[in-house]
């Protein structure tokens, strides 16, 4: 009988979406073969040179052994519905699905799980969170991140390695997104010279999405990082800076309306990751090949 196969695959869900196509290229640029599960007729989102399924992966009759199998070294879960709609009944209603997928594939041997996480999942926070900051969330999404993540912390066996990869505030590929950088967008397209606005006063921490893929990259395939890693910049910057910093970049014709929406009143007037772990994952890691044809 011939000897079973060195764990060598890394599958990523959500890999057609926003950060996960960026994740599949980062991965293929590090080296790693890439299997990226994606929904059904969105195939062409992907880097060709990962191998891609298609699935619905939250379906009460998915089997998780269609994707995984004893050649997979990680598991990254990145798939997840209406990110920018924070008060979306969907981030409730899908939970348990979350759950049984995660569960399933850690029943099925898999040694490495990395699963999304949010920076929402810790409510009103002022200053740096990091691994102890104590969660608190106030919108739904926050709330089923938080409750997933905890909910893994009691059911994962610790024969699998889990990472919990939090993110913060993304910007990039600002045309397939659904941000306010996209929104500013949509409005210069439109002829609009004028964007209504919060104060813009408070402060987060942007990354860009390639940064954020090539930070997800590392975390999920280097062996012993468990817990919570803060997939960050650990830089603070106000959103009005941030954002006049975008008109400027995108040469928009287009002026701030500062104080037409109030701000919302789960953001604090500063927030960012403790990027102190990432930095150090990312310094020790090899720098990645030339960049990747993700289309």
């Amino acid at each position: 009988m011939s000897a079973s196969p060195e764990p060598s695959a890394v599958v990523v869900t959500g890999a057609a979406g926003y950060i996960g196509r960026h994740v599949v290229t980062a991965l293929i640029n590090r080296g790693h073969r890439v299997v990226a599960v994606v929904r059904p007729g969105s195939r062409d989102r992907v880097d060709p040179a990962a191998e891609i399924r298609e699935a619905d992966i939250l379906a009460p009759e998915f089997d998780p052994a269609t994707v995984v199998d004893a050649s997979t070294a990680a598991f990254v879960h990145l798939a997840w519905q209406d990110g920018f709609r924070h008060d979306a009944p969907s981030h409730m209603l899908a939970l348990s699905a979350h759950f049984r997928l995660l569960t399933a594939v850690a029943e099925l041997g898999v040694p490495r799980l990395s699963v999304l996480g949010t920076m929402h999942e810790i409510g009103y926070w002022e200053g740096a969170i990091d691994e102890t900051t104590p969660a608190r969330p106030r919108s739904l999404y926050g709330i089923a991140k938080n409750a997933l993540r905890t909910a893994l912390d009691v059911a994962i066996p610790a024969t699998t390695d889990v990472a919990w990869l939090r993110c913060f505030y993304i910007l990039g590929d600002d045309r397939n997104n659904s941000s306010i950088f996209a929104k500013l967008l949509d409005a210069a397209d439109r002829g609009q010279t004028t964007f209504p606005f919060t104060s813009g006063r408070n402060e987060y921490d942007f990354i860009d999405v390639h940064e954020l893929a090539d930070q997800i990259a590392v975390a999920s395939v280097t062996d012993g990082v468990t817990g919570i890693i803060n997939c960050a910049s650990g830089e603070p910057m106000s959103l009005g800076a941030r954002v006049e910093q975008f008109i400027a970049d995108n040469s928009l014709a287009i002026t701030l309306e500062y104080g037409a929406f109030p701000d919302r009143e789960y953001d604090s007037p500063g927030v960012w990751g403790d990027a102190t772990r990432i930095r150090q994952l990312m310094a020790s890691a090899a720098p990645a090949a030339a960049a990747g044809t993700a289309r």
